[in-house]
């Protein structure tokens, strides 16, 4: 399967990825009242903000936005409870005391989603450049009991670990929310050693230093 992911960077690319964003954050989940708005224009000169759209045979199926050092205050406001792995760790303190990167816009076409080479190769391109810019963490939200939630994809494939809940956000869903965290050195390690196709697919390509950022 051919599958390429760029970083958006140009106005077109921004329309290749809202048109992913229409198809599944309007159309099918009806969770904004308007795209445009998920992936704002001025994004493009963000330097904390990253975005990128992968393509198949037929154009645009997935897209993936990355925000560096998410502000502290997007967080007090959700009113965390934690849970389970999390009941011990201090978020606001995990927060400010590590290099933290949020996934989130997280999206593939629902025609597309039988394959998950294009979620691997979206995060593929996502940590090869979080890694690179000194990163340690990921942290994202997915929505409990929602029909096409990756939390099995994030906890079981990623290694990603729920440590909060919490009832509101941006987006408009009844669901409540899951907060996940992801340690990227541990992650490394861990599909190094458990999950090697998964390993390959995502370090595909990561040049020699970014492996020692890993390994180090």
């Amino acid at each position: 399967m051919q599958v390429e992911v760029t970083r958006v960077e140009t106005p077109e690319a921004r329309e290749q990825a809202l048109a992913v964003l229409r198809a599944t954050y309007l159309e099918e989940k009806n969770w904004v009242a308007d795209q445009e708005q998920m992936f704002a224009q001025s994004d493009l000169e963000n330097p904390d903000v990253s975005w990128f759209v992968c393509f198949g045979a037929e154009g645009p199926v997935g897209v993936l936005r990355v925000l560096y050092d998410p502000p502290l205050e997007l967080y007090r406001e959700y009113g965390f409870q934690q849970i389970g792995a999390g009941s011990g760790i201090d978020v606001e303190a995990f927060l400010r005391d590590n290099r933290i990167a949020e996934i989130g816009r997280f999206a593939v076409l629902p025609e597309s989603r039988r394959s998950v080479v294009y979620a691997l190769s979206l995060m593929r391109a996502a940590s090869e450049e979080t890694v690179r810019r000194g990163y340690s963490h990921y942290v994202t939200d997915i929505f409990e009991g929602e029909k096409h939630s990756p939390y099995e994809f994030h906890t079981r494939v990623m290694g990603f670990i729920p440590v909060a809940t919490h009832d509101v956000g941006e987006l408009n869903t009844h669901h409540r929310r899951i907060t996940l965290i992801l340690d990227l050195r541990q992650a490394y390690w861990r599909l190094k050693t458990k999950k090697k196709k998964v390993y390959r697919l995502l370090t595909d390509g990561w040049s020699e230093e970014l492996h020692q950022k890993m390994a180090s």
